[in-house]
């Protein structure tokens, strides 16, 4: 089950991509590491203590779908740490600790590929319940049917069952985790859940009241250059005209507002503008129900400099100012 509106700030790159910034300005924003996600939802105590982080603990067993429920938290905007021995889960909430409130909410990942550590997780359990520290622990199990329908789909071994078989593997982990599992907070049976169902799941325990977060990126490109490869949506503004006919626009880009006005002057530019934000409230509530946190929309014309510029720009806008967080790109701008 293992399976961002113009305006703001424009980074150039070597490669003469150009991404803009933009987001409403009520919402909070977030940094992406290189292990997960940390959050700014919080900082240092009133008292000028530091905050101490809210802590979950995902087990459970192997091909449960602990991988999945990991990526869900890390959407959810937790600080996702994989397979990190139990003896440095208090020095990892320490460390958020000492992050003023940019690591507000830390997921751990524990299983048995740590088995020669998991003796230690009693100890550290004990040491969090002594500071204080805010912690659930998430148990993923399923039946043996399933996990090994699971590992023979994916052609891999289970990591206990040595020279044995599947079932031996999942028997040896069955008993090395049965005290976990009655001491956790939340236990989710996966057998019959397929991975939106258990994002679903996921979202209800720990999305709080808030709708999940859709990120979007609206790329403009040029057709000649070819389609962006990891669009999931992808527009054609080749019927309007085109401002590279234009000599005194012919210098210009899609971001001077000289031909924005042009671009937007023409019949139906803005009749599409609109259809296609409506349609896309359709399609982002729909994402969210699926459990998609991210979209690429693409936005063409010949050369991406000038129709697709302007149009990314307004829609990205639109798309910022209902709540979605959304970059621009501009992949091809700049090429000519």
């Amino acid at each position: 089950m293992s399976e961002r509106a113009g305006g703001g700030a424009r980074v150039g790159t070597d490669t003469g991509t150009e991404a803009t910034t933009a987001a409403p300005t009520d919402t909070s924003t977030s940094t992406d590491t290189g292990t997960g996600t940390a959050t700014d939802t919080g900082g240092a105590g009133g008292d000028g203590t530091a905050a101490i982080p809210e802590l979950v603990i995902i087990s459970g067993m192997s091909g449960a779908g602990r991988s999945t429920a990991a990526k869900c938290l890390e959407d959810l905007g937790w600080f996702v740490v994989d397979n990190l021995p139990p003896a440095l889960i208090p020095t990892m909430v320490d460390l958020g600790a000492r992050s003023q409130g940019n690591v507000a909410k830390i997921a751990v990942v524990v299983d048995v590929r740590g088995r020669r550590f998991f003796d230690n997780l009693r100890e550290s359990l004990a040491d969090l319940d002594a500071k204080n520290v805010t912690r659930r622990i998430v148990f993923l199990e399923a039946s043996d049917e399933a996990l090994v329908r699971r590992f023979e789909s994916v052609r891999r071994p289970h990591p206990l069952q040595g020279d044995g078989r599947i079932v031996d593997g999942i028997a040896a982990e069955r008993d090395l985790l049965r005290e976990l599992r009655g001491d956790a907070d939340l236990v989710i049976d996966t057998s019959a859940l397929n991975v939106h169902e258990l994002r679903a799941k996921l979202d209800a325990q720990f999305a709080g009241e808030e709708e999940p977060e859709l990120r979007a990126t609206v790329m403009s490109f040029g057709y000649k250059y070819g389609l962006p490869v990891d669009a999931d949506l992808v527009v054609d503004c080749r019927f309007l005209p085109n401002p590279h006919w234009v000599p005194g626009l012919r210098p210009y880009t899609g971001l001077n507002d000289e031909v924005a006005q042009y671009v937007f002057n023409q019949p139906g530019a803005k009749e599409f503008l609109d259809r296609y934000a409506e349609l896309l409230q359709l399609i982002a509530a729909g994402y969210r129900r699926e459990g998609k946190r991210y979209v690429t929309i693409a936005v063409g014309c010949t050369g991406g400099k000038h129709r697709s510029v302007a149009m990314s720009e307004k829609l990205a806008r639109r798309l910022a100012s209902e709540g979605v967080e959304t970059v621009v790109v501009h992949r091809d701008m700049g090429r000519e």
